[in-house]
């Protein structure tokens, strides 16, 4: 188990905390469509963070074809239809590159900022000429507009607990996901970013914003080369 992590609930739970049955529940919702509309037709996609294929499966659905990256193998025995590579993401060195790297989960708000500086190391080792790198961030008031629930049209209940800072401006959160037959918890520690922080974090590493993808600026596409013109 990650330091900071922890899960609680029915069957496995991976080394981040995550329950793998929970996620076998959650839809996929619009972030396919977010991911689609920003990547070419048929684009080679590198998901890293995968899990059990939520949004995998969606986006061989759309054409695309898919290379699905997880540390937990018990996650990807879900995933269907996609090459499927067990490992952690900060490691991963496949000598390949694609035209989309794809890093959604939140995981750019890693407690750890070397595990961070690691995740977009990898996303700028793999990316092709001309590719893009599909990140996606926290809400402005994720942090802060806590405790809160939400409904989900499918019939369960996701509940941000807590956040609670634990020093160098990590927190730790912890999430409740209430089903009427089982509920889950996760516990994790999260590094909350400015916009500033995060164009910042990116340009650490050689990225930089090429464009804010909603209006809510949590998708976004970026690219290798740490100066230019950002999206607005």
């Amino acid at each position: 188990m990650r330091e900071g992590h922890e899960g609680t609930g029915p069957g496995a739970i991976t080394p981040d905390g995550c329950a793998v049955e929970f996620y076998s529940r959650l839809p996929a919702g619009d972030e396919p469509d977010v991911i689609a509309a920003a990547a070419p037709a048929g684009a080679r996609i590198l998901e890293l963070g995968s899990g059990v294929g939520r949004m995998t499966h969606a986006l061989l659905e759309r054409g695309f074809e898919v290379t699905a990256v997880d540390e937990s193998a018990e996650m990807l025995e879900r995933v269907r239809g996609a090459r499927t590579i067990c490992s952690p993401i900060e490691d991963l060195d496949l000598g390949e590159r694609f035209d989309v790297v794809l890093l959604a989960s939140f995981l750019v708000h890693a407690g750890d900022a070397e595990v961070r500086r690691g995740l977009l190391r990898t996303c700028v080792r793999h990316v092709a000429e001309g590719g893009c790198v599909l990140i996606q961030r926290e809400g402005e008031d994720y942090h802060t507009n806590v405790p809160r629930e939400r409904v989900d049209p499918s019939g369960f209940t996701v509940r941000i607990v807590s956040s609670e800072p634990v020093g160098d401006g990590v927190n730790s959160v912890r999430v409740e996901y209430e089903f009427p037959d089982a509920v889950w918890t996760h516990t994790f520690r999260a590094r909350p970013l400015t916009r500033e922080q995060f164009e910042e974090a990116l340009e650490e590493t050689g990225l930089r914003v090429d464009q804010y993808l909603t209006e809510d600026r949590t998708w976004v596409r970026a690219v290798p080369g740490a100066s230019g013109e950002r999206g607005a």
